[in-house]
């Protein structure tokens, strides 16, 4: 059983909006310090 478009379909459909791949920069991930912690956790 074969799924996608036919090469025909597939051809057109580079032609119409294939794009070349391209390296994309994202930003590091930093957590949020929305959550105080509580007076057990910081207790002496």
């Amino acid at each position: 059983m074969y799924w996608g478009p036919c090469p025909d379909c597939r051809r057109d459909l580079r032609a119409t909006m294939g794009t070349d791949a391209r390296d994309i920069q994202v930003a590091a991930y930093e957590p949020k310090m929305n959550v105080t912690p509580n007076a057990v956790a910081t207790k002496d």
